[in-house]
Order: C-alpha cells, then structure tokens, then sequence
C-alpha cells in the first residue's frame, strides 16, 4: 500500500473471498451435480479510508464479481468482508440495507443504470427519500440541486429525464445519485469505459476532485491501464479469479513482477512515438481458461512465458516480495 494510505484507518477487509456460481449443464439428469464456476477464488484484499485501489485485468477474470461481492450485491460462497469491523457476509437483508447508505456503486453504462421513467431529480433523491423519509421536499430538492451542481450539472434541469442527457452527463447523474447519502467507499465498475476519451478525462478528474473533498475510498476497475494509473494509490491485478500482483501504483507499473502484469504493462501505449515504436510488447499466446476447469497449479500457467515444472503442481498465494508491500503470486519470483 502507499505510504500515505498505511496512516489511515482500515475500512474494509477481505479474507479469502470466494464468489461461485452452479452451472447446470443442457441435457445433465436432476440428480447431476452442476458444475462450479470459479468467478472469485480467494481474495485476500484491505481498502483504507481516503484511498484508491485499482483493479485492472482481462475480461472475465472476477473484476465485477469482486465489486458486488464487496458491497453484498453478490453472495460469497466463503470468506469474508468485513466493512467498518462487522462482517458484511453474515448480515441479514435489513441489517445489510441499512449499511448501503456507507458503501454505494457507480455501474459502467451510464444510461442503462438510470430508471428511464424517473426524471433526474427523483434518481438523485431515491436514497435520500429511502434512507432519510423525514426530510421535507424542500430538503430533498434542496440537497439534490446541490449535488448536481457539484457534479457539473445545472440545477435547473432537474425535471429532465436521462434520455435527454448526453452519456458523460448521465453518468455524472449516477455519480450524484451515489454520493447524495456522502458514502465512505464507492466501488466504480469501468465508469468511463461507455464514453469518449475527453469525457473520461472530466469525469476521472470529477471523481478525483470529489474524494478529497468527501474523504471518499474508491475501487476503481477498469481495462484502460492508463485510466487506472492515473487515479489509483494502489492495484490489484487480477487473473482467473485471483489476485496475481498488488503494490502501489507508481512500483507496479515501473517495476512489474508477475509474468501477466509484465504483458498487460508492455501493452500500455506511451505517448513518444521513437519510445512506442521501439518497445517489445509481450503478447499472450492462448485464450482465457474456463473458470469452470482452471488449470491445475498455477492458473496462469497455460499462458506463462516463464512456466516451469513446478507451475503445474503448486498453486501460488499472494506473498510480499523482499518483505515490503509489493504482494505477488508467483512461484518464480
């Protein structure tokens, strides 16, 4: 973790998180066991007040599970998450509701994500009307206009509904609608990847601006590593459903230590055209295993330009290399 974030207090922890789905096969009898897919498959994780965690890896490898197991949107199969010294996993639905006013998401389409027949005004004042039902309209209205505003919309467009907005403006609606109850952690799944390069930049800088004004925590995922340098303190890599590599963002992506981290770094376009042109990318060779039969071992092996024998037979956790808070899981390194 940063140096800045080892000061601050632990909000949010994960033990051995494992998020699994049964899968039943077309044509299998009723008394076949399904299959299990793997979605999360041990997640070991702490998120600190203040911060930013990145979460970055390809498509299909749990980035979007983990962020709804964190929150309770999906049930863990085993581990736990402990938000704020209670365990999350263990809660009933009314003592789980009543903590989402702490822990919120921004979704990754903008528009699909907003009611269609709610005008923008009544979106932003949902959770404040579901949490608070004592305030007046006057309240309500008023705390809402000033969410907007904050965000960069105008005020005056709180009748409109979302159809009318453009994407940026329709996700800066769902930025307002998670940050009207003032969360302590928001989990933001790929929430510029819907919109253009300029837009994400706004937006980023909006989310930015916003946690340190509210000492907002966030989880940001997304596969635009560029994006998530630029805004995180700290990332996870993820692979298959495990955390491969976790340290600060300035030493992973200067110094990298896991084979996939290597090839996802070597992938990131650098804005000089003699240094791009002259870069080795490591490109993979072979798909993305089925997370219903990971590969036995190490579950990066199929594709590992440094696999060994032994890749086969010992499955890695994620260890601190030299003692320090660069975390990888690597047999090799």
């Amino acid at each position: 973790m940063s140096k800045g974030a080892r000061t601050k207090e632990k909000i949010l922890s994960v033990q051995d998180l494992r998020v699994q789905f049964d899968i039943r096969e077309e044509g299998a009898w009723p008394w076949q066991k399904p299959l299990v897919l793997k979605a999360v498959d041990g997640i070991d994780l702490d998120i600190y007040e203040g911060e930013t965690l990145g979460v970055v890896g390809e498509s299909g490898c749990g980035k979007s599970t983990l962020a709804r197991a964190l929150i309770g949107m999906l049930p863990a199969r085993t581990g736990r998450v402990v938000w704020m010294g209670k365990n999350l996993t263990k809660m009933g639905k009314k003592e789980l509701r009543s903590k989402r006013q702490e822990l919120q998401m921004i979704f990754q389409d903008p528009l699909a994500s907003l009611n269609p027949r709610m005008n923008i005004g009544d979106i932003i004042a949902e959770p404040l009307i579901t949490f608070h039902p004592k305030l007046s309209n006057l309240e309500v209205k008023t705390q809402v206009q000033n969410m907007m505003q904050r965000v960069g919309l105008l005020p005056n467009l709180i009748n409109r509904y979302p159809h009318e907005f453009s994407g940026g403006q329709c996700q800066r609606i769902g930025i307002a609608r998670a940050l009207i109850l003032k969360p302590k952690l928001v989990i933001c799944d790929e929430p510029v990847s819907a919109l253009d390069v300029s837009i994400q930049a706004q937006v980023i800088n909006l989310l930015k601006e916003l946690q340190q004004e509210m000492g907002l925590a966030l989880v940001f995922i997304a596969h635009d590593l560029s994006v998530v340098r630029h805004i995180s303190d700290r990332v996870l890599v993820m692979y298959l459903g495990k955390a491969v590599e976790l340290a600060d963002a300035k030493a992973l992506y200067t110094n990298p230590k896991h084979p996939y981290t290597k090839a996802l770094m070597s992938a990131v376009p650098i804005p000089d055209p003699k240094i791009q042109r002259n870069k080795k990318i490591q490109l993979l060779h072979g798909d993305l295993p089925s997370p219903i039969n990971p590969p036995s071992g190490c579950v990066f092996r199929t594709r590992c330009p440094e696999v060994q024998a032994q890749c086969a037979n010992e499955c890695p956790t994620l260890e601190p290399f030299n003692g320090n808070h660069h975390e990888v899981s690597c047999l090799l390194v």
